[in-house]
């Protein structure tokens, strides 16, 4: 494949480029069948072959003093990918915010990436937004420093070749889920572990599972007996991983397939500590769909998740953490987190001062629940809430500690005597209503508003 170009000639001289080559093939034609060359013929030929030279050079120019422009000139930082480094194209918003050229951030959500690349924050979801304003401001610095975007047909056409299927890769993968789906299980654990390194690599053995249920059923058709291989069970899981990461339809494809839920259930309880960890990250990517939350949910699958969040493997709690979070999304699912005993798993490890940045997230969301708000009285929860909202050098923590600090005020007056204390000791709350994020200062001013109204009352009486 040719080297990409970043920046297209104008249209009208390829336009007037092509016409020319036209009429000089007519002239050709003309000349042959002649038996007596005219001058005239002679003269429209040397004229068009003159026209096509000064096409042609305007064409390099072009293209030529794009290139230079965009070199000498000083792209606004605004405008460069944080990935490519490079003016965007196609600028998306993230799920954490942040914005990105498309290809360059789903090349990184394609590779199995969960977190924003600049913030290295845990996704909620991972789906792209156009940058609208961005796209807009762009589009006039370029106008007005003389340069042409690339052609997004261009661009388009350049994935797409990335993507290629070959008859090659679908026989590949026919006889791979034949030795899966086999008796044999030697076969089944080499052919496994051949589609886990497949379908990591590249997105095409990806996009070829998302063509038909049938191949997702012939992938786990070895899991479905009670005797489970662990090798192979966490080579097939992964593999689902691998799969679910691909797109939505596959998302959608994975999650409706009735075997798969359940076995990434099985596995969150009884695989290997890899085999969770893989569960419960495909379970995180399967929850980017907003029908998938509620699906995974009623599946039951918030127990396995906050059991393994108890135990506290390091190498497995952050997905397990993200799967949550994106789970309680839906707020059905909140009530079933707070059954499954996710306040008390959750106050005891932020109170320890363990995954606070992702444990809070989750807890914010939960307090919603009246259940929550009753369990984290009893934990002496709002202590270390406080003491997160007057010590931590993290905004986020601090908004999310006193966003729940907010719900216990509203909700439970017993705890108004601490909260009063811990402000006349420290002015934690006002520090916070000065300082804090946007919406922390909201939730600051709330509480600082409710003790003042707590304390005319008393007064009054």
């Amino acid at each position: 494949m040719a080297k990409t170009e970043f920046f297209d000639s104008d249209p009208t001289v390829i336009a007037k480029a092509k016409e020319l080559k036209r009429e000089m093939k007519k002239l050709i034609r003309t000349i042959e069948e002649e038996d007596a060359l005219s001058v005239q013929t002679i003269d429209q030929l040397q004229e068009a072959l003159s026209s096509f030279k000064q096409a042609t050079k305007t064409k390099k120019m072009s293209k030529s003093s794009s290139l230079e422009m965009l070199e000498t000139v000083s792209c606004p930082e605004e405008f460069r990918c944080p990935l490519s480094n490079e003016l965007m194209r196609d600028p998306v918003v993230l799920a954490s915010g942040q914005t990105y050229d498309k290809l360059f951030i789903q090349k990184w959500l394609s590779s199995g990436n969960r977190t924003c690349p600049k913030t290295k924050q845990v996704l909620s979801h991972t789906g792209l937004t156009p940058n609208l304003l961005i796209s807009d401001m762009i589009s006039k610095w370029c106008k007005t420093v003389g340069v042409d975007m690339i052609s997004k047909q261009h661009q388009l056409n350049h994935v797409n070749e990335e993507k290629g299927v070959t008859k090659s890769d679908r026989e590949v993968l026919n006889s791979l889920l034949c030795k899966v789906s086999s008796s044999n299980l030697q076969n089944q654990k080499s052919a496994a572990k051949e589609l886990r390194l497949l379908t990591r690599k590249g997105t095409v053995f990806r996009a070829l599972f998302g063509e038909s249920s049938n191949q997702i059923n012939r992938l786990v058709n070895p899991l479905m007996s009670l005797n489970q291989d662990e090798e192979l069970q966490e080579d097939v899981i992964t593999t689902l991983l691998n799969i679910s990461i691909h797109d939505d339809n596959n998302k959608k494809l994975v999650c409706e397939n009735p075997n798969v839920i359940p076995l990434l259930n099985d596995a969150l309880r009884r695989g290997t500590v890899a085999t969770r960890s893989n569960a419960a990250a495909a379970i995180f990517t399967l929850s980017a769909l907003d029908s998938n939350k509620v699906l995974i949910g009623k599946s039951g699958v918030l127990k396995p998740l906050i059991d393994l969040l108890e135990e506290g493997n390091p190498l497995a709690i952050k997905d397990v953490a993200a799967a949550i979070f994106t789970l309680c999304i839906a707020h059905e699912n909140r009530s079933r987190a707070v059954k499954d005993g996710a306040v008390k798993v959750l106050g005891k490890k932020i109170s320890d001062g363990l995954y606070v940045d992702e444990l809070l997230a989750i807890l914010a969301m939960l307090v919603t629940h009246w259940k929550a708000v009753e369990e984290l009285g009893e934990l002496g929860g709002v202590s270390w809430l406080l003491k997160i909202t007057r010590e931590s050098e993290c905004k986020r923590n601090k908004e999310n500690a006193i966003v729940i600090l907010h719900t216990i005020c509203f909700s439970d007056r017993t705890k108004w005597k601490e909260i009063k204390e811990e402000e006349s000791s420290y002015g934690t709350i006002t520090n916070l209503a000065r300082e804090g994020t946007s919406r922390a200062q909201r939730k600051a001013n709330g509480i600082l508003d409710r003790l003042r109204k707590a304390m005319n009352l008393t007064h009054t009486a």
